[in-house]
């Protein structure tokens, strides 16, 4: 199973909303945001730290952020050349379309855009009827999927548009997760970043613009989605870049589209006001426990991955290496703990780190 963060990342959170916000660089604090919606997170989009969060485990319904998901696994596990035949059931489906005809013809990859810039419903039944026969299947397997590979456990979805369904659902934290998954992938992100497309279908020509009006009138915004159904409110998943830190905001079940947006920007601006994205070890970098008795050697340890840790601007970094291999950092009141891969032999180890040292122009780092 691929994980959310780093591959060999564990992270230990001993900080309190409190703590963080007093002692943020920022002016603005967590308890000014104020937010709208029911429910709603912030991440960085890189490590995966939570920098804010309001009620982010209640379970509540997506509406079209589902497509999120729908959008990433169509990406993984479909060919982007193939011809999708749509069907009478996707020709018809209901809300949100892109106008697809019955019988037309339209490259899985052009689906995808359709899906992810105008939240066409129409084109997720067709995406979900290609790849798993019928949509009930496709439901399933999708849930499937965002357990199993991107680890989130309070999801279940019915459809691959995100129409109302009690039994479909899902949480704020969950879909941050999510997105955070879908957002490594270049050809997702490139979609959910396009603006304006031109649109020649059977049925209906014209030119996408994206939904999500971050898109345009958000500095440094790359993505997600939004969504609305009359159950689920508005829902509203952002995300930004500026400098080396990317964060993600999920909002969900807000009154208004508007207050959807203002808690979106209300969030990113929190967290690019208050925190950095800062690597803290390059892969295969080595670290050095020396011996607790003379006539014994030293434990070496090897970061598997490039490390980072999202800290609050202006905060110093404080790096410890522990006896059991683990890699503690410090940075103002956050703490974080990365396991390390233990170098038995002292030989091996040696090599291991000359290597390193050689191929990055970069000395051992000894505890």
């Amino acid at each position: 199973m691929r994980l959310l963060l780093t591959h060999l990342l564990v992270m230990v959170f001993l900080w309190s909303q409190g703590a963080s916000s007093a002692l943020a660089a920022g002016t603005q604090t967590a308890e000014s945001l104020s937010l709208h919606g029911e429910s709603a997170i912030l991440i960085d989009a890189l490590t995966g730290q939570v920098l804010y969060e309001k009620n982010p485990d209640a379970r509540l319904y997506p509406a079209s952020i589902t497509k999120i998901a729908t959008g990433i696994y169509a990406i993984e596990n479909g060919n982007p050349d193939d011809l999708v035949t749509v069907s009478k059931k996707a020709r018809y489906e209901e809300g949100t379309r892109v106008y697809l005809g019955e019988g037309e013809q339209v490259t899985l990859r052009k689906l995808e855009y359709g899906l992810l810039m105008h939240s066409g419903n129409d084109a997720a039944t067709a995406i979900a009827e290609h790849l798993s026969g019928t949509t009930e299947q496709f439901a399933e397997e999708l849930t499937r999927f965002v357990k199993e590979e991107i680890g989130v456990q309070n999801t279940h979805f019915t459809n691959a548009h995100g129409l109302h369904d009690p039994n479909h659902y899902t949480t704020a934290a969950d879909m941050a997760k999510i997105a955070q998954y879908a957002m490594k992938n270049p050809t997702f992100r490139e979609i959910v970043a396009t603006n304006r497309l031109p649109w020649d279908g059977a049925e209906w020509k014209s030119e996408l613009i994206n939904h999500n009006k971050l898109i345009r009138n958000y500095e440094g915004a790359t993505g997600v989605k939004n969504g609305f159904t009359d159950q689920a409110m508005h829902t509203l998943v952002g995300s930004a870049k500026r400098g080396e830190t990317e964060l993600i905001a999920v909002t969900m079940k807000a009154p208004s589209s508007d207050m959807a947006y203002r808690d979106v920007t209300a969030m990113l601006d929190y967290g690019f006001a208050n925190f950095e994205t800062r690597q803290i070890a390059d892969a295969g970098e080595t670290f050095t426990r020396p011996a607790a008795r003379k006539g014994e050697t030293g434990a070496r340890f090897a970061a598997k991955e490039d490390l980072y840790a999202t800290v609050p601007i202006g905060t110093k970094t404080d790096i410890s290496l522990k006896p059991n291999g683990r890699l503690f950092v410090s940075a103002g009141p956050l703490t974080i703990s990365y396991p390390l891969d233990r170098l038995d032999s002292p030989v091996e180890g040696k090599a291991a780190a000359d290597s390193a040292a050689s191929q990055r122009g970069q000395a051992e780092r000894a505890y």
